[in-house]
């Protein structure tokens, strides 16, 4: 189908970023965000492929579509696709699967302690349960927060609920391989320098423990790749995306 009889909706962008995807061959139209459902309905009436939305427009989004797993289990919509009823996904998620891959970090049979502040922001790490980790502590602020996220994950994994304030954590944390920081902060003295660390944050110095950490220099690319794939259903090699990436991430 021509890019013209397939334009994509950008929720909550500047207008550059409609100008930078057209470069791709996407003919992208900036739509309003003050009512998300009559946006939703008049994006399905003009045969709309999808939607992007900004980070700003998330939250707002979800109520608005049918959320996947990934995007009810964090409460945000990234991406929407307009086959059928209006379909949201959280492609972050997914894109962070990707990045861990591409680094080649061995998986199979290693320990991962994931540390956040409640379900929701722990589970943007929860995909990465399906490569092969043989044990997961799910450490948020309150240990209720913490089982809600562990009831997320597939059965059969040796997954343990733990609160961060609590001396558990220390000890699942000694016997981890990798530590994933969803939210909030690091408990002083966590990390050690056999660990690697996964910053969703960006505010740890991992380097001070002497940590190595995965590279995340490329996650907001594969989080592109996957939202274009989902909105529009045309695949995008990262490297593509680079030079249209600046004008979305404002």
């Amino acid at each position: 189908m021509p890019a013209s009889d397939t334009p994509l909706a950008l929720i909550g962008y500047p207008a550059p970023a409609a100008r930078a995807l057209r470069d791709l061959g996407l003919i992208a139209v900036n739509v309003p965000v003050d009512d998300p459902r009559a946006v939703m309905d008049a994006c399905r009436a003009l045969h709309f492929t999808g939607a992007l939305v900004h980070d700003s427009q998330q939250i707002h989004l979800l109520d608005a579509v049918t959320p996947d797993t990934t995007a009810r289990r964090v409460g945000r919509v990234d991406a929407i696709s307009f086959a059928g009823e209006p379909h949201g996904t959280f492609a972050l998620s997914d894109a962070l699967t990707d990045t861990l891959e591409a680094s080649g970090y061995a998986t199979r049979g290693a320990a991962a302690l994931l540390i956040g502040t409640d379900a929701h922001d722990l589970a943007l790490a929860l995909p990465l349960a399906r490569l092969g980790f043989t044990d997961i502590g799910v450490a948020a602020e309150s240990l209720p927060e913490a089982e809600r996220a562990v009831r997320e994950l597939p059965a059969g994994l040796r997954a343990f609920a733990l609160s961060r304030r609590d001396p558990t954590c220390q000890g699942f944390a000694e016997r981890a391989d990798l530590i994933v920081l969803t939210g909030g902060s690091l408990p002083a003295g966590l990390i050690q320098p056999y660990h690697t660390l996964i910053d969703l944050t960006g505010r740890i110095n991992a380097e001070r423990s002497g940590a190595s950490r995965v590279d995340l220099s490329r996650l907001p690319l594969r989080r592109l790749a996957r939202q274009l794939a989902h909105a529009t259903d045309q695949r995008f090699h990262p490297n593509e995306l680079e030079p249209v990436l600046p004008a979305l991430s404002s």
